[in-house]
């Protein structure tokens, strides 16, 4: 496959053309990258007003997707939430708005279990949103299962005030909604289902596709990074072929009002490449990957482990009792290995067919045998999530308000202005407007979290 991004600054580094632009270590090393690091020149195309290289380069990417438009962020799926919510908030405008009534706003229906990235895209655009929170026993703040049911009622309840529906999936533990059925309920409604795919880029080259964009959402965001060998930042905002054709038109717009405007042409050019990687025997690397992946989690059950079911590329272990998920990966660093994500209840592990036969092998190894039970946890001793709180103001109002920090323990009855999370998973708690009550609280101390940015009390 052509890679006219990478090839055009081969030629650039090759011709010992005197640098005399951005940026300014002019290609000289100090991490050994900077001769390939270039800015918006002549013939370098621009991201947002991309029809020279990054064009072909994007044409590369949306063919392999299968995507009416695939286009690149080198600021991570963060920017692409951000745009999938104002494609949302422009279409319901066009569409829905006048319906409603010029002083409606529009309202995003979403799973609870949303980055922190898509609460301030909510406080940029002034949206409000209604929440649908988990219906099943609910393992972790990562976790948010609905069911499609749920969501025909919400649907109706709201009507043409909604201009999209929102999941996470996979979630950070590598749960996987049922985007097929969310998907089917959304357009039965006439509205848009957005998916935050930041963990599953990986997921069309399988052998059956369930990338959201295969299952019937209308826009999508994936961290190429996250799953494929794409420089950090790396990430890609997907429009499908079925969704309303203006939202094409709309894309790059919506990525520059969120986009620095000097994009990471080092990011581009992974991005660029990454194309090669998936047209040529990427399928398969991918299979052999999956299978490696599922006999180690095999081998892991096998020695006492609970291990989750998540998505191919991921290994969740759940900590028996006395151990906590951080105890785990102190456990396996010891031997060398460093985890995705772990806190009190689980450890994560993200694999991709770059790691190897041994990687597996060590993993095993520093796991060894589980001596200690799987008990169920006592009523005093669960997982304590809080719910959704009563909203005092809008997103927004609240994070535009003055604020203090105060500690979590006298926190009760404030009004949160900051989405209080910790990265990894970056997933809050409660969100700016929202009065937080015990159940939050308990839910801050479990997490780690010990004070909490309020709205401050108006005299």
């Amino acid at each position: 496959m052509h890679t006219p991004i990478h090839d055009f600054i081969t030629e650039y580094v090759n011709s010992e053309v005197v640098r005399l632009h951005m940026p300014g270590h002019k290609g000289k090393p100090l991490l050994g990258c900077e001769e390939r690091d270039i800015t918006e020149i002549s013939g370098a195309d621009a991201l947002y007003e991309a029809s020279g290289i990054i064009g072909e380069s994007e044409a590369n990417a949306t063919a392999l997707f299968c995507t009416a438009k695939t286009l690149y962020s080198t600021e991570g799926s963060t920017q692409c939430i951000k745009a999938m919510l104002e494609l949302a908030r422009r279409w319901w405008q066009a569409e829905k708005q006048p319906a409603t009534g010029s002083a409606t706003r529009p309202v995003i229906v979403a799973a609870r279990n949303v980055h922190k990235a898509f609460l301030y895209a909510v406080i940029a655009l002034d949206l409000d949103v209604v929440w649908l929170m988990p219906e099943e026993e609910n393992p972790s703040l990562c976790s948010c299962t609905v069911t499609s049911e749920t969501l025909e009622k919400v649907l109706k309840e709201q009507g043409n005030k909604v201009a999209a529906v929102y999941l996470t999936s996979p979630n950070y533990l590598g749960g996987v909604a049922d985007v097929s059925a969310m998907a089917r309920v959304c357009h039965e409604h006439n509205t848009l289902l957005l998916a935050d795919n930041a963990h599953g880029a990986y997921l069309h080259f399988l052998e059956r596709s369930v990338h959201p964009m295969d299952l019937g959402a209308d826009i999508c965001c994936d961290s190429a990074h996250k799953t494929l060998p794409v420089l950090t930042g790396g990430a890609y905002l997907h429009i499908s072929k079925n969704a309303p054709k203006e939202l094409v038109s709309w894309a790059k717009g919506a990525m520059e009002l969120f986009g620095s405007t000097s994009p990471s042409y080092l990011i581009l050019q992974s991005l660029d490449l990454c194309n090669r990687y998936l047209a040529d025997g990427y399928r398969e690397r991918l299979a052999g990957a999956c299978e490696m992946i599922a006999a180690c989690k095999k081998h892991l059950q096998k020695s006492g482990w609970q291990v989750e079911e998540t998505d191919p590329l991921r290994i969740t272990v759940k900590a028996p009792s006395g151990l906590s998920g951080t105890d785990l990966a102190l456990q396996i660093r010891k031997c060398q290995i460093e985890c995705e994500f772990a806190d009190e209840d689980y450890l994560v592990l993200m694999a991709t067919p770059e790691n190897s036969v041994r990687d597996f092998d060590r993993l095993i190894s520093a796991f060894g045998e589980n001596k200690r039970l799987y008990e169920s946890r006592k009523t005093t001793d669960e997982i304590p999530l809080a719910t959704a709180a009563k909203q005092a103001m809008s997103m927004r109002e609240a994070y535009f308000s003055e604020g203090e920090t105060i500690h979590v323990h006298v926190a009760a009855e404030r009004i949160c202005r900051m989405p209080m999370a910790t990265c990894p998973p970056a997933i809050p708690v409660v969100v700016p407007g929202e009065i937080i009550d015990e159940a939050a609280i308990e839910s801050f101390l479990y997490y780690g979290i010990e004070t909490v940015e309020v709205v401050k009390w108006q005299k």
